[in-house]
């Protein structure tokens, strides 16, 4: 394997890996929000207990998420020079915003909320998580401001020395690469949420613990299955919104038969001799994702359907339903990763598409270095993935209690003489 090879699986594995806990969270976030909401404005006590709950698991999935982000902004650095070099000025400018204004604030306004739980005025603790839900979301739209430019680079010149230098900040933020696949990304998290919620719901009521608790995973099953359905929708909407934009962009990613002869041809007249038309991984993921969730969909639709009487819960022959529910929540990340396939290996062989190949944007760095990293940075998050999974696991089946709430000091008894 060459420093190439090496560099793109390193990034590939570290930010297909990070994105899942992106999903995740973004997806919890709005659900929490909402559900802290019911509980101020209604004063049922349940309401505030579900917004604790699932509130743990987001802190959770937040907290481990953010060494993974470290580790890709490490590489960045580290293993595409390149790409800094020639292009930095410009898609380096949202990358720095996500992290000032977006991250830093999220990161405080969540911490003010873990802590305020019975200690600050309800109102004020509200508009604290709804703050995390507008922050998370400016954060992806950084983020994805970033993105858009190596899909279809505008709003820049190249200077004498050869450097992007940023002239039109508005044509990014007006990119045709960027609002359609943002609304994409921010659906299929609220899916992945819903799904999320609605799994480890189902997981509970199966186990029928009975009491308080099986009306608060009743109605945790009924929101996230709402939400996810909803989501899954405009996920879907937005999906297909997206081609014509990429037909304009990048009239390789998808080129099949004919059409992609004829295109290959062009870019050799345009860029000089290479292979533009990408791998057949992009069609076939492709081909998955949408099967997947047209699938998804129909037993998303049935579950809520069952719910709306709390069959779904209540009957022994809905039983089966329950179990698949629980099965089916890996599967929105799993499509995740599916659709960063198409985004990201759709654009090679550029990094920048049409500006730079990825082969000039890698570090010049020997084989071996590159290697041994990979292997060290994937051992680093693939073991970040299984303690999030372990402590979220190990947090959903205890189920809700007294999180975040301040406890009551001992009772010290006085010893009399």
């Amino acid at each position: 394997m060459n420093a190439l090879d090496s560099a793109r699986w390193q990034f590939a594995v570290t930010a297909s890996l990070h994105f899942l806990f992106v999903a995740l969270t973004l997806g919890l976030v709005f659900f929490v929000a909402a559900t802290q909401t019911r509980y101020v404005r209604t004063g049922d006590e349940l309401y505030g207990r579900m917004a604790r709950f699932w509130g743990a698991l987001y802190a959770i999935n937040y907290a481990v998420g953010i060494a993974t982000g470290l580790v890709m902004e490490f590489e960045i650095g580290l293993n595409w020079s390149g790409l800094s070099r020639l292009t930095g000025d410009v898609f380096g400018a949202p990358l720095a915003l996500e992290t000032l204004i977006a991250f830093v604030l999220e990161s405080t306004l969540l911490g003010m909320w873990l802590f305020g739980w019975g200690r600050l005025n309800k109102k004020l603790h509200l508009a604290l998580i709804w703050g995390v839900a507008a922050t998370a979301l400016l954060s992806a739209f950084w983020v994805m401001v970033s993105n858009a430019f190596l899909q279809h680079p505008v709003g820049y010149v190249l200077d004498g020395d050869g450097r992007a230098r940023l002239t039109d900040f508005g044509a990014l933020l007006t990119n045709s690469a960027l609002w359609f696949a943002l609304a994409h990304i921010v659906m299929a998290a609220m899916l992945t949420g819903g799904m999320f919620v609605a799994g480890v719901s189902a997981w509970h009521l199966r186990r029928r613990a009975g009491g308080e608790q099986t009306e608060l995973f009743r109605r945790s099953l009924r929101t996230g299955l709402h939400n996810a359905l909803v989501g899954l929708f405009f996920t879907i909407g937005f999906g297909y919104a997206q081609f014509g934009p990429l037909d304009d962009n990048q009239p390789t990613k998808l080129a099949g038969g004919e059409d992609a002869i004829a295109q290959q041809a062009a870019m050799v007249a345009k860029y000089g001799p290479g292979d533009y038309i990408p791998g057949s991984i992009v069609g076939a993921s492709l081909g998955i994702m949408i099967m997947v969730a047209n699938l998804l969909f129909l037993v998303l639709l049935l579950a809520r359907l069952l719910a709306i009487r709390d069959v779904l819960s209540t009957r022994r022959w809905a039983r089966p339903m329950l179990w698949l529910l629980t099965a089916l929540i890996p599967v929105p990340f799993l499509t995740a990763i599916a659709g960063w396939i198409v985004r990201e290996e759709g654009r090679q062989p550029w990094a920048v598409y049409g500006l730079l190949k990825t082969a000039d944007a890698v570090s010049p760095m020997s084989d071996g270095v590159l290697l041994t990293s990979t292997i060290g940075f994937t051992v680093v998050v693939v073991g970040l993935v299984v303690v999030d999974w372990w402590l979220l696991a190990r947090k959903a089946r205890r189920g809700p209690g007294d999180e975040f709430l301040p406890q009551p000091l001992p009772v010290r008894e006085e010893i009399s003489v």
